[in-house]
């Protein structure tokens, strides 16, 4: 039996979720870890997903075993091992790194409007998604995705845009993702039926 969502955020019990913003209409599934992120309206993140230092704009749709800002450790350091920067989980006397931490933080992960993250994928830091975009399951996004642009692979690379250069200009000037409720409700309709031309030229006016 399906959930009805509302403008109250619905989290699972199972799931973490801390220092975190959620918008309206949202759902964190089952066993989800996200903090220090923000959540855009309508937006959902399914089960077993991991979101860290991100910004996820509204309709995203996130699939299961998701990972979002999958941390660096430091390459460059002579050990990989967070003893370094996590001292005080160690030892007493030490305490942890916070310009390390910070440097992860600057790497933040931002996601577009109406995007689909598929199952397993994985948004490496600093990434940016664009909007209307789909990553493919199991890919390993390493480099900024453009609007309305589907990639799949590891690492991920392009595979075709959904919509015309043109079409995807129009539906980011539309932002019909800022739509109120009701207008998204007397809308639901063209959604459905329309093709993507086709609604452009009903709602861009």
């Amino acid at each position: 039996m399906s959930t009805r969502l509302s403008v109250e955020p619905l989290v699972h019990p199972t799931a973490e979720v801390s220092d975190t913003t959620l918008g309206r209409y949202t759902e964190v599934a089952e066993r989800c870890r996200i903090s220090e992120s923000v959540i855009g309206d309508y937006s959902y993140v399914m089960q077993d997903c991991g979101v860290w230092c991100a910004g996820i704009g509204k309709f995203s749709n996130i699939a299961a075993a998701v990972r979002i800002n999958a941390t660096n450790h430091p390459t460059w350091r002579p050990t990989l091992h967070h003893f370094t920067y996590r001292a005080s989980d160690y030892w007493e006397d030490a305490g942890h790194e916070e310009a390390f931490f910070e440097w992860r933080r600057d790497n933040r992960v931002t996601i577009g409007h109406d995007t689909w993250l598929g199952h397993g994928s994985t948004i490496l830091p600093g990434v940016t998604v664009g909007d209307g975009a789909v990553i493919g399951a199991g890919a390993v996004v390493s480099k900024d995705v453009a609007p309305y642009t589907i990639v799949g692979g590891v690492p991920a690379k392009p595979i075709r845009a959904r919509f015309d250069r043109r079409t995807a200009e129009r539906y980011q000037a539309l932002a019909w993702w800022n739509w109120n409720h009701e207008r998204l409700r007397m809308a639901l309709e063209d959604f459905r039926a329309l093709s993507a031309e086709a609604f452009l030229e009903k709602h861009s006016g």
